[in-house]
């Protein structure tokens, strides 16, 4: 239940809080942003289960790969892309945490 909660407490509570406290112009265009995040799971469509709960999505879905996560840091570096690229690693951190559940689960 707390890996269910983490999870998609950081995919939903998360990019709210950062939109809400962080910026104060556009904040609802913002947090519309930051959630969008969740959309690279769209990635998961070509994966055979589609949604398996024992599965790491870090490097296994080409969006979640870390030549993915490189691109989503340089988008955060640069200042014109920085809240995509802030959204996309929100994400990429919600995956790690459940994934070091996973990883905790199997030892």
């Amino acid at each position: 239940m707390l890996r269910f909660l983490l999870h998609y407490g950081i995919h939903i509570i998360v990019p709210i809080a950062i939109g809400l406290i962080f910026f104060k112009n556009n904040r609802i265009w913002i947090v519309l942003i930051l959630l969008s995040g969740i959309l690279i799971d769209v990635d998961h469509l070509i994966a055979n289960p589609i949604f398996d709960s024992g599965r790491c999505s870090i490097n296994f879905h080409p969006l979640h790969s870390y030549w993915a996560i490189a691109v989503y840091i340089l988008l955060f570096i640069i200042k014109k892309t920085r809240i995509i690229g802030l959204a996309l690693l929100i994400h990429i951190m919600a995956d790690l945490i459940d994934c070091a559940f996973l990883l905790s689960e199997s030892n």
